[in-house]
């Protein structure tokens, strides 16, 4: 079977792969997701229900709950599970609106070049090695060049969060300029005598 990548690039998958992905599949979490926000054109209400919202999270939660099963180390299955119960807050409380950025700044992440990727590196979410796969879209999120990720596995976090998994450092947001306040000047020619 054929990964939307592969379908989207006209790349004919090997005959046999050596071993599954570990890759979650985030179609589900992607298309209710543009459901839910509401400058989506398919949205046919201003405001997001909250039960769509903790739908949402649910789809994230229960894809990083799957990894977190048969997780290939304990350092993975233990990030895994900090992910899952930040989710829980969010499924259960839903947020009114989903804080997560926008598909325009996803794409926009710098691209980690293959050649600057050591043999070991993996994801954090999946624990994939980067160079495992043909076709790796590995991406350096802004608040530490440390933090790499499969881009599959971190935006949807990114899109339904907004934050780096890793140090949970919001991302997306301007700085807003510091508004500095003019005091009125005194009016020196209070009586008019001046004019």
């Amino acid at each position: 079977m054929s990964t939307q990548y592969e379908v989207e690039h006209n790349i004919t998958p090997p005959s046999k792969p050596s071993r599954p992905s570990r890759r979650p599949d985030m179609s589900s979490f992607t298309a209710h997701l543009s459901q839910t926000l509401p400058q989506s054109p398919l949205t046919s209400h201003a405001i997001p229900n909250p039960t769509d919202i903790s739908a949402v999270f649910r789809l994230l939660q229960d894809q990083f709950g799957t990894l977190a099963v048969d997780a290939p180390t304990d350092t993975n299955r233990s990030f895994l599970e900090s992910l899952v119960t930040e989710l829980s807050e969010d499924v259960l409380h839903p947020p009114r609106e989903i804080e997560g950025v926008s598909q325009e700044y996803v794409d926009a992440l710098e691209r980690v070049d293959r050649k600057k990727l050591k043999d070991d590196d993996s994801c954090p979410i999946c624990a994939e090695r980067y160079l495992d796969d043909q076709y790796c879209l590995v991406v350096e999120l802004p608040c530490h060049k440390s933090h790499r990720f499969d881009l599959e596995c971190v935006g949807p976090w990114l899109r339904g969060k907004g934050n780096c998994p890793l140090c949970r450092t919001v991302l997306g947001r301007k700085k807003e300029v510091p508004k500095v306040e003019v005091e009125e000047e005194e009016d020196d020619d209070a009586d008019g005598l001046y004019a």
